[in-house]
């Protein structure tokens, strides 16, 4: 008697049809990663800038570019344009002091990302990812209607 050695077609079926069911769960949850670890990654560059700014603050300077606290903007995958808002108080409070204008996946591209200055020195983070996409909101920002500012387009 011979023995069949090798996988019959329908076999070969069933395995296609299990790796095309994994892919379609795959895809779009890798996607959904990538949205969000872009806005991380805008949140994490414009925070940087901070800094920066609170220095000119403290030293009664009013920064009206990007260079001027001491950011050069480089292209970024993360990030398409940056803004930076000039304080005109002498306390520093500023609507819209730090933007980034996202850029990558489809799901956040061209939302913005904004850091705002109280006088007392408070930062807070808004964002204009509607509420319905809270996945790809970085961690302490809320979602809101965001103006863009003065922005530097890479």
């Amino acid at each position: 008697m011979n023995a069949q050695k090798g996988f019959t077609l329908i076999e070969l079926m069933i395995v296609i049809a299990i790796i095309g069911i994994l892919a379609a769960i795959a895809i779009p949850a890798y996607q959904n990663y990538i949205a969000k670890s872009q806005a991380n990654a805008g949140y994490s560059e414009i925070s940087a800038v901070r800094t920066g700014y609170e220095n000119a603050v403290n030293e009664g300077s009013i920064p009206a570019a990007l260079s001027d606290v001491g950011f050069t903007a480089a292209r970024s995958n993360a990030c398409s344009a940056y803004g930076i808002t000039a304080f005109t108080a002498t306390n520093g409070a500023v609507t819209n002091a730090i933007t980034c204008t996202l850029a990558g996946n489809p799901k956040i591209s061209g939302k913005i990302l904004s850091l705002s200055r109280t006088a007392d020195g408070a930062w807070s983070c808004l964002t204009d990812i509607p509420a319905t996409d809270d996945q790809f909101i970085p961690k302490g920002c809320a979602t809101g209607t965001v103006a863009a500012g003065a922005i530097a387009t890479l």
